[in-house]
């Protein structure tokens, strides 16, 4: 793994709602320290632990945390970084167009208590550096708890950046974009500026092209057991074997289509059951991007959905992360949930590198003051 040279040796992190390890092996990446990666779901222990030695994997909610607990993770003397990434399903256009619940109210998702949860923790722990990402919509439409919670940092010292970011712009081959904030008590801080442009973005033929042909619903592979993907109906089989590249179902003949989509309302989905291009951005990763019909997750060329490896790989995890002990232990919803609920490895990779450099232009009077 690359090392930043020059990364500050006394830098040491806690990711809060890690699962498994996205963010935190995008820090281990670029040489920061992360010492206790936190989280509820406890099939992501595995994948945590086994692709970043040195995190210990503590299997709780957030809100369960004491302080004092989260001040006894981090080494005497380091210069403390909290990582707080809360679960965005309340604040998602996703999750408000296909659950149609309420996203202005606390009560009505627990998750929406969540990033209140972590600015107390902010608030009793004071660390010198903190980083959260979340959907974009938590900031474009005005949400309260992140005006809050944004209100709290200041308040209590820090200087905070919040910018929503194309991911793509820093090596991610997804259109996916995410609202990233970055706060210190050190000084003003920022994202560094984008490593990629439009004309050098990575593509799905960057990500992917290189792994072997599979059939849908094949056996796993000896050499990796993530390369497989889900099975497919013969009737959706006839439907991929329509849909051009980067075509969906307005390309099928009709008796293909759904019901659904021969009506008006059908046309809002324009992107189900739909193929990538080898030339363009994947679209955003989600948890079910292992179903051909959840969205534009079909293989640009071969008849089935992106397997779980290829998923992976267009979040940027290295391709030999391991996300499950045994073959036996690739079960499609819980990895396809770990995969498209990561941070893109790629992005973490990009904050760390904003911290290190931002600690590096600190001056050492601030960063002593501080500890």
């Amino acid at each position: 793994m690359r090392a930043l040279i020059g990364a500050p040796s006394n830098i040491a992190a806690v990711d809060l709602f890690c699962g498994v390890g996205g963010k935190t092996h995008g820090f281990v990446k670029e040489g920061i320290r992360v010492v206790a990666g936190v989280d509820s779901d406890p099939t992501c222990r595995f994948a945590y632990t086994a692709n970043n030695p040195g995190a210990e994997f503590h299997c709780k909610g957030v809100e369960e945390l004491r302080p004092q607990e989260v001040l006894d993770w981090f080494p005497r003397g380091a210069l403390r970084v909290l990582i707080g990434c809360a679960p965005c399903q309340p604040f998602s256009t996703y999750s408000y167009r296909y659950t149609k619940k309420p996203r202005g109210r606390r009560g009505a998702d627990d998750r929406f208590g969540l990033l209140s949860v972590f600015g107390r923790l902010v608030e009793a722990v004071r660390p010198e550096i903190l980083t959260a990402e979340n959907v974009p919509e938590l900031a474009l439409q005005g949400h309260s708890v992140y005006r809050d919670f944004v209100r709290d940092l200041e308040r209590l010292g820090y200087f905070v950046f919040s910018d929503v970011v194309r991911c793509a712009d820093y090596g991610v081959p997804q259109t996916r974009e995410r609202l990233v904030l970055l706060a210190s008590r050190l000084g003003p801080i920022s994202l560094e500026p984008p490593t990629h442009t439009p004309d050098s973005y990575l593509t799905v033929r960057d990500a992917i092209a290189h792994l072997p042909p599979i059939d849908a619903g094949g056996l796993p592979q000896a050499t990796d057991p993530l390369h497989r993907s889900s099975r497919l109906s013969p009737l959706n089989l006839k439907r991929i074997r329509a849909t051009p590249v980067g075509g969906g179902w307005q390309d099928w003949p009709r008796a293909l289509r759904l019901e659904c989509h021969k009506r008006d309302s059908g046309k809002t989905y324009p992107s189900v059951y739909g193929r990538m291009h080898w030339e363009r951005l994947a679209p955003t990763i989600t948890t079910q991007c292992y179903g051909l019909g959840n969205g534009r997750f079909g293989h640009p060329e071969q008849h089935r959905a992106i397997s779980l490896r290829e998923a992976a790989l267009l979040q940027t995890f290295p391709p030999d992360y391991r996300f499950a002990a045994t073959p036996t232990d690739v079960i499609f919803k819980h990895i396809g949930r770990h995969i498209g609920n990561a941070v893109p490895v790629a992005l973490g990779a990009a904050i760390a590198r904003s911290i290190i450099q931002h600690v590096a232009a600190a001056s050492p009077a601030r960063r002593t003051r501080s500890a």
